[in-house]
């Protein structure tokens, strides 16, 4: 099998888009390995106490199955994969 490539597209789901990853999750939800992880936008202006913009990131992209239930489970279609 060859590199796996997730990409999320930002102004669909995240701080720059429409849905807020904190109120659907339905990627982390279905990824059986847990490849991806939600965290604070590292571009946004910091608030430590209570951070206001979040990203989900496909971090452990080598733990992808190729399954595509990310894919399938974004209401957004936000992600693609792609090897």
């Amino acid at each position: 099998m060859g590199r796996t490539k997730i990409t999320i597209d930002y102004d669909k789901c995240g701080e720059k888009g429409k849905v807020d990853p904190r109120d659907c999750g339905k990627c982390l939800k279905a990824c059986d390995p847990a490849v991806f992880i939600m965290h604070e936008a590292l571009d946004a202006p910091l608030d430590p106490i209570d951070p206001q913009e979040w990203r989900v990131t496909p971090y452990w992209t080598s733990l992808c199955t190729r399954c595509l239930k990310c894919v399938d489970a974004c209401p957004e279609k936000a992600i693609s994969v792609s090897w």
